[in-house]
């Protein structure tokens, strides 16, 4: 879905924020996808016990930088869908594109600049004893590095969820005053439209919410010796639940693109379309040259 999501993009221009923002995401979301094998294969134990050092140094760190860009193109996209809610006549210039694309370049570098010192810093020679647990891996500073990282992100998180919820409260007050003002047919069918909008908080609180509950005690037990045995276990397997919720979140955006951007939605009904006409086209000729041969045999 991703894929096909990734081939629609690319065939539609830049001519507004949202559609930019939606790119971003996207890509972000692609690259997410790329790491499950290797965590699955890790997991179940399918693999050499040297995939799990990888997967510790290079995939994990990868996963975690595209959850949190996702994160920040979801509040952004939720801004943009205010502004739209409240000036939806309001079209975009080329000019005006310029600050989302500074933005969208800013997110990826700052992200990747926290994320590969947590690379770099998982320097210790992985054993089949230390790989179980990612953190045996770290240094003494990369410990300290994974803390930082950590509430870093949960601080880029609370503050995307309180934008999200601030802007979809501003986005329901806007709606049901649109609403009162008439309940004419056409402002019913309006209504319904516009309430599409609520499928990103949706994905948000499904995904993302549950996960960064628990992530501050298990970050915690990683990194502090304040936990014993039992509640380690107990906060890794709560921990692997959540995030298979966050992981999840590049299989619903694909219903974000379809649902909000009309962009997309166009463009992958016409290349549907087109790849149908192709089909039928190559397959009508070669049933026609079956029936004039089987005709041909009954003739002889």
């Amino acid at each position: 879905m991703n894929g096909l999501a990734i081939g629609v993009f690319f065939q539609i221009p830049n001519k507004s924020n949202f559609v930019i923002f939606l790119k971003n995401s996207v890509i972000s979301d692609f690259l997410m996808i790329m790491t499950f094998p290797f965590k699955i294969l890790s997991d179940s134990r399918l693999g050499l016990w040297p995939l799990k050092g990888f997967v510790c140094r290079f995939t994990s760190v990868i996963f975690y930088f595209t959850m949190y860009i996702s994160i920040l193109f979801l509040g952004l996209i939720t801004i943009d869908r205010y502004h739209k809610t409240i000036r939806p006549f309001h079209s975009s210039h080329t000019s005006s594109l310029r600050p989302a694309k500074i933005l969208s370049a800013a997110i990826w570098i700052i992200m990747f600049s926290i994320s590969v010192p947590n690379m770099i810093f998982t320097s210790k020679t992985p054993t089949a004893k230390n790989v179980k647990n990612c953190y045996l891996l770290k240094s003494e500073f990369g410990l300290v590095w994974h803390e930082i990282v950590n509430f870093t992100c949960q601080i880029i998180f609370w503050v995307v969820f309180a934008i999200i919820v601030v802007c979809y409260l501003l986005i329901t007050r806007v709606l049901l005053q649109s609403y009162k003002k008439t309940r004419s047919e056409r402002t019913e069918s309006r209504r319904k439209v516009n309430v599409k909008v609520f499928i990103i908080i949706a994905v948000f609180f499904i995904c993302f919410v549950p996960f960064h509950f628990a992530r501050i005690p298990y970050t915690l037990s990683q990194t502090r010796d304040v936990f014993q045995c039992s509640a380690k276990n107990t906060l890794y397997y709560v921990k692997e639940s959540t995030l298979w919720l966050s992981s999840l979140n590049a299989c619903l955006d694909p219903f974000i693109y379809f649902f909000l951007c009309r962009s997309f939605k166009n463009s992958l009904v016409t290349m549907w379309k087109k790849r149908k006409a192709c089909v039928t086209s190559y397959t009508r000729p070669r049933n026609g040259k079956r029936y004039n041969v089987n005709r041909e045999e009954t003739k002889i």
